[in-house]
């Protein structure tokens, strides 16, 4: 027996958001995300979701009066900045910054924020 599950990373980002079933599907629609598991409340709203983004995943649930969403910035590399910039805003994310390469090393990087308020990172070498 393993002291943690099968193909998961030892450490994942949560989210504590304010529409879950929103952000699934943004991390669907932009980063080819694939839901491993979602349980709700019996009010409907999402208690707490996972969802693989290639190699890593991200687990979520959505802001309750005890643990009230929080703003998140998370970094990602992609295959190409540029498409993923395009999916999503074409998701509905708000542009952060527009993809750049900086002094600060060869990475072509943009920002987007999503609906939940998490702003993405996304860049490649």
């Amino acid at each position: 027996m393993s002291w943690k599950p099968a193909d998961y990373p030892s450490m994942s980002p949560y989210l504590v958001c304010t529409n879950g079933s929103e952000l699934i599907r943004f991390l669907e629609k932009v980063f080819g995300g694939v839901l491993l598991r979602r349980f709700d409340r019996p009010d409907g709203s999402l208690m707490h979701a996972e969802v693989r983004i290639d190699d890593g995943v991200v687990m979520m649930g959505e802001g309750a009066e005890a643990f009230p969403s929080t703003p998140a910035h998370i970094h990602l590399y992609v295959q190409d900045v540029q498409s993923t910039f395009e999916r999503a805003i074409t998701a509905g994310a708000e542009v952060v910054q527009e993809p750049m390469r900086k002094h600060d090393g060869d990475d072509l990087r943009g920002g987007i924020k999503d609906a939940s308020g998490t702003t993405w990172w996304i860049a490649s070498q």
